[in-house]
């Protein structure tokens, strides 16, 4: 017999392609907003797992999710056009490799920030991502061959239904099951208690490392997804703006909650909705949001009184 959380997987997958079967059906608004919520849980868990497990903090989220939206918009786009495949190949072929191909750009980038500076603490390794996501944007705004400035169109519509929450549910998936694996162990013991953890002969380094090398993977995959279904980007789309609002998700959600916080995900999509027609004013909303959580609730509002191994 399976395990449960393989049937969940499959279960999970199967609901998926049932809704991407009748998505004809539904109103186009909710079904966009539909898959914006397969996204951000992708995103929030994926965070969580470096901001929440590893107790590290990561303010560049938004930069690894650009690089998996422009690499996969770019093998669609311009490898797409060259091999000149049927639209089923490139939707049911082309599409899923674009969005590994994201994967492991933006998990090189993981890598490649993570490495130098995850001897870093709190505010400096902050700081650090922070700067990576800026770094990533400007390079996005002045590099012609993605567009530059002017963002890039053209990108072809194959993100559905069956893909956003089968990549959600792999995630999840994932992330669940490397926490609760015997390595993954260690994530937890390097955010209680890093000192310790090396104490006991563990490479708390190594730990972060791979952290941050898995939560930019599925940020990355996040980003073509999201590319394929806005139909256009731009290096704008992916400033410290929606960096926060990620971190938003993982804090409102509990940190090293998994279900907190892809209940926190599916809340703040859905309720930022009708927040849209006030604009940048939203973000003071959200400023409000962490200013009330750390003095009431610092500890996330979805969080039950469970060990958090079994959360």
């Amino acid at each position: 017999m399976l395990p449960r959380s393989q049937i969940w997987l499959l279960a999970v997958l199967g609901a998926a392609a049932v809704m991407s079967a009748v998505s004809g059906r539904l109103n186009p608004y909710w079904l966009d907003v539909a898959m914006g919520v397969g996204i951000n849980i992708i995103l929030a868990v994926s965070l969580n797992l470096i901001n929440g497990f590893t107790g590290q903090f990561s303010l560049g989220h938004a930069g690894f999710m650009a690089v998996g939206a422009y690499t996969s918009a770019m093998v669609t786009t311009v490898l797409g056009s060259r091999l000149g495949l049927s639209p089923v190949l490139l939707r049911w072929g082309l599409f899923p490799v674009s969005l590994v191909a994201g994967g492991l750009l933006a998990g090189l980038a993981g890598l490649a920030v993570g490495a130098p500076s995850l001897r870093l603490k709190g505010d400096y390794l902050a700081i650090v991502t922070l700067g990576f996501g800026e770094i990533i944007k400007v390079i996005l705004q002045n590099l012609n061959a993605v567009g530059g400035a002017r963002g890039l169109s053209g990108i072809p519509s194959y993100t559905n239904l069956f893909w956003t929450f089968t990549v959600a549910a792999v995630t999840v998936y994932v992330v669940w099951g490397l926490l609760n694996s015997t390595y993954g162990r260690g994530f937890l013991a390097v955010a209680d208690d890093e000192v310790a953890a090396e104490a006991m002969g563990l490479n708390t380094t190594r730990y972060k490392i791979n952290a941050f090398v898995v939560g930019s993977f599925f940020a990355g995959a996040a980003g073509g997804l999201y590319a394929h279904l806005k139909g256009y980007i731009s290096p704008t789309g992916f400033d410290f703006n929606k960096s926060i609002e990620i971190v938003v998700m993982v804090i409102l959600g509990g940190m090293g909650r998994h279900l907190g916080v892809i209940v926190a995900a599916i809340l703040l999509t859905v309720v930022q909705e009708p927040l849209r027609k006030l604009g940048d004013w939203r973000m003071i909303l959200y400023a409000l949001l962490l200013i009330g959580l750390m003095l009431t609730r610092p500890q996330g509002l979805f969080v039950w009184p469970l060990k958090r191994r079994n959360a």
